[in-house]
């Protein structure tokens, strides 16, 4: 009877790991159609007193349950021109101030766009952006269309 229950047992356990393992390789390997969709993004210019365009920045909030770490590089593809860029990262272990995220390690990026790009965004009907982990894991994704819009408006 207890060789039973302790069969029992670790038959629930391993099942338990398995859908854990899974569901946590899904989350970190997941797929998007756009880069809003598969992570937080918050993109903002800057203008001079006289309202002139000075420059913009990009910074992108991305959780997993992996411990890689982002690569301090990115790349802006504006309708296939690439603008190669080094980029601030930090990797903040759980747990932390994000409710929805709690158990997650958050990977924060953050990048100057050159100031030669904005003018390319202004004009361009495709925006990529493409960004690494040290795991070899590469997330090369466009913006939607309502997010290429806001980008615009802001480059103006």
């Amino acid at each position: 009877m207890i060789k039973k229950i302790f069969i029992g047992i670790g038959l629930l356990l391993m099942i338990t790991g398995v859908f854990g393992l899974s569901y946590t390789y899904h989350i970190d390997h997941r797929t998007a159609e756009s880069l809003s969709a598969y992570c937080r993004i918050d993109f903002q210019s800057s203008h001079t007193v006289e309202g002139k365009l000075e420059g913009a920045v990009l910074t992108i909030w991305d959780w997993r349950y992996d411990s890689a770490k982002l690569k301090n590089e990115a790349i802006l593809y504006t309708d296939g021109d690439a603008w190669e860029m080094k980029a601030a990262t930090k990797q903040t272990p759980p747990p932390h101030a994000s409710r929805d995220h709690a158990w997650q390690n958050e990977n924060k990026l953050f990048v100057e766009l050159p100031r030669a790009s904005l003018p390319a965004i202004r004009k361009a009907e495709t925006v990529r952006f493409r960004f690494y982990y040290d795991n070899g894991q590469t997330i090369d994704l466009p913006l939607n269309a309502p997010d290429l819009e806001y980008w615009k408006r802001q480059v103006q």
